[in-house]
């Protein structure tokens, strides 16, 4: 069990690690926000005391260290420096490092680690002295957080934990500020063990804070033979003796205190800290000011913190897929007992059909939205890359962030990394200028890549724009010319020019360095994206920029789909750009003169005849139906013979074997056993008018040819 509880703090600690990134980029911004710097202190907080709680000691004692730092910070003992920030990126990163390698990935650098906390020491106690290492460099004391045996003076008799000797860590409170008694009354919540937290572990840390009295509340500690060996029965009520204030006390058991009774009381008894420690060893415990019980807000508050906790639980990704796979098969199952159903004629089998049909669509339309997450996680974590590029290429770049609440298959956004990444860095380093060349061309000397997304029926768009010098054409036809994609006298329009980029292996970039050159960037993202079947354009701006928007399914698991026949082949088209379907007749096709276009409510629509494109052997009927589907290149037709209906669509990859068919975005079961493929309505335009294009060069080529032919004669 503690395995799966050690899982579990490794990928908290990892969320955590890209909270306390975004905070100290926001920090980056505005130096003087106390509430991010309390942000990033909740963040080192969280992942030291729960690390040492599961056995991660080295990543608690080296958070302390930087915690320590940021509790300056916010008592304003210590001022937010670029150099700050910096340390506390890299100390992000080497804290990623170690729970990599707790995961069994490579060591994380011993040396770095304590470079870093010899500079954190230099920032948090410029008096004090660093230990050298037996084998070289600086060695930070680590934080010892074993709880053991003390011989503090007892209240009652009651067993304590020790006074152990703690690192000589600064005060982050006023030195000179009066000692008080603070009474805490902490009452557990009865897992907190089998969570694997360990209570005795924030008593040793509130020593740190000042002397400390403990008495155990044991009355609710049930018979021996009734005892729960992974419940907490017990309930303390402790006195503790320091400057600190109120927050510092609360801050140790901030990961604890939702689903615990906990209170924190100032007495009327206060000292100094001389005063304190004196009257502490002079007075008996009975005279000591008594404890008292403080119930923590009201007696429905702790229930209503635990029951808000327990609704939310993780689940690994392996889980939820499994999940799908099995909801997929139900619902396949389910089209074909409709199917049987719809034969037999039985009312009883009908109405069962209808209920257990129902009940799949719940089914699946909640298993799908747990896989359905917001990008605002995968946005955020960009931030860190346009600061660290903006310090290595010298240039001044915001990030934008625009619908980061929008929802995505999870699936999906996994697979968007690479993509997103490299289509960042392309715009760093080739798109926006230096602040000198934008003051020079009227701009602003800040430069801004704006990251945004929004649905657009079964898919969401992911627009990545720069305010950049844009893509020049003619440097682009050039380096293809050079290269050997294009011949020199080709006949290519802006897009098509544009397009080149996509290529395997092209760059504009004449030096290869650290961020590009190698011609490997934007022909990962059109692989990427093709992968996930998206589509991806881009728009030009010459002098001001440009945008590369990827347009993506919302998941790559189940749609909704509308099931149509071709002669007799059956295919799938996605509902949700599905918008209308109308008749055409014979009459219908001698009015357009031989050109694929009908008239739908007074708009000229083009169409696409399925069984022509795909060369089936299909009889022409006398009526067929057009159904109209809202595409990327505007509203076209496909014409099919009949409109079956709504079907709950399973998708089935298709293999390596038709990896290149572009039209097609994978299969599904029918109830019948037969196959249906699925088209993918953008890919298939888009081929259609990409075909029609080249046709257009090659008849004005030819008429190029004849003229000059003539001409010669």
């Amino acid at each position: 069990m503690i395995d799966q509880y050690r899982q579990a703090y490794q990928e908290e600690a990892r969320e955590l690690l890209s909270e306390l990134e975004a905070a100290l980029l926001a920090l980056d911004g505005d130096r003087t926000n106390l509430d991010v710097v309390g942000r990033a202190f909740r963040a080192l907080h969280t992942i030291k005391g729960s690390g040492a709680m599961f056995g991660f000691d080295d990543i608690a004692g080296f958070t302390h260290h930087l915690e320590t730092a940021f509790d300056q910070l916010r008592n304003g003992k210590l001022a937010v420096t670029a150099d700050l920030i910096a340390l506390a990126l890299g100390a992000s990163d080497q804290i990623k490092a170690m729970l990599e390698e707790a995961g069994g990935a490579r060591p994380a650098d011993p040396g770095r680690s304590a470079e870093i906390l010899a500079a954190v020491r230099r920032l948090t106690d410029p008096s004090g002295s660093v230990i050298a290492s037996p084998a070289g460099g600086n060695h930070e004391p680590q934080l010892n957080l074993e709880p053991q045996l003390n011989n503090e003076p007892q209240l009652n008799n009651e067993p304590q934990l020790n006074n152990e000797p703690q690192p000589n860590i600064e005060p982050q409170w006023e030195k000179d500020a009066p000692a008080r008694d603070w009474r805490i009354h902490f009452r557990p919540a009865p897992d907190i063990l089998s969570n694997g937290a360990n209570p005795l572990r924030l008593f040793s840390e509130l020593r740190e804070l000042g002397a400390l009295q403990v008495r155990v509340d044991t009355a609710e500690v049930p018979p021996l033979a009734e005892m729960d060996a992974e419940r907490c029965y017990l309930i303390w009520e402790l006195v503790l003796n320091t400057p600190a204030p109120r927050e510092a006390i609360r801050d140790v058991f901030i990961f604890v205190e939702d689903d615990s009774e906990l209170s924190i009381e100032t007495t009327e008894f206060q000292s100094t800290a001389g005063e304190a420690s004196s009257q502490a060893s002079a007075q008996p415990a009975a005279a000591r000011p008594p404890l008292a019980v403080v119930v923590r807000q009201s007696a429905a508050g702790a229930p209503a913190a635990a029951a808000h906790a327990a609704k939310s639980i993780r689940v690994s990704a392996d889980k939820l897929d499994q999940l799908i796979n099995v909801v997929g098969e139900l619902v396949t199952v389910q089209a074909r007992l409709s199917e049987a159903s719809a034969r037999s004629n039985d009312a009883e089998i009908l109405e069962i059909a209808e209920v257990v049909e129902r009940l799949t669509g719940e089914l699946r339309n909640n298993s799908m939205s747990i896989r359905m997450l917001p990008l605002r996680s995968t946005f955020e974590r960009f931030r860190r890359l346009v600061h660290d590029l903006g310090i290595d290429l010298k240039k001044d770049v915001e990030l934008a962030i625009e619908g980061a609440d929008t929802e995505l298959d999870k699936t999906v956004i996994d697979q968007l990394n690479d993509p997103l990444v490299h289509l960042i860095r392309n715009s760093m380093d080739h798109g926006i200028e230096t602040p000198q060349a934008r003051r020079a061309a009227g701009k602003k000397p800040k430069a801004t890549i704006q990251l945004a997304a929004m649905h657009s029926g079964a898919q969401v768009l992911i627009r990545v724009e720069d305010d950049g010098r844009g893509l020049d054409a003619g440097a682009v036809r050039a380096r293809a010319v050079e290269q050997g994609l294009i011949e020199t006298g080709a006949r290519l329009s802006e897009a098509e020019i544009f397009a080149l980029i996509l290529e395997p292996g092209f760059s504009t970039a004449r030096e290869i360095t650290d961020v590009s050159g190698r011609g490997v960037g934007m022909d990962v993202v059109r692989r990427s994206v093709e992968a996930l079947r998206g589509t991806l354009e881009i728009a030009n701006r010459p002098g001001a920029g440009m945008t590369v928007t990827l347009r993506l399914p919302l998941t790559l698991a189940i749609i909704d789909g509308l099931l149509v026949r071709v002669g007799a082949a059956h295919f799938v088209l996605p509902l949700a750009n599905s918008l209308e379907c109308v008749e055409l007749t014979r009459r219908d096709v001698a009015e357009g003169r031989g050109n694929h276009i009908a008239k739908v409510r007074g708009e000229i629509i083009p169409y696409i005849r399925l069984s022509e494109y795909f060369q089936m052997q299909a009889e022409r009927r006398e009526r067929e139906q057009i159904m109209v589907i809202e595409t990327e290149h505007g509203r076209y037709g496909f014409v099919v013979d009949q409109v079956l209906g709504d079907h709950q669509t399973v998708i089935k990859n298709l293999g390596k074997t038709y990896r290149n068919v572009a039209e097609v975005s994978g299969a599904t079961i029918l109830g019948n056993g037969t196959v249906a493929l699925i088209i993918d309505p953008h890919r298939l335009v888009q081929n259609v008018i990409q075909a029609a294009s080249e046709d257009q060069r090659r008849r004005t080529a030819g008429i190029h040819r004849n003229r000059g032919a003539y001409a010669q004669k």
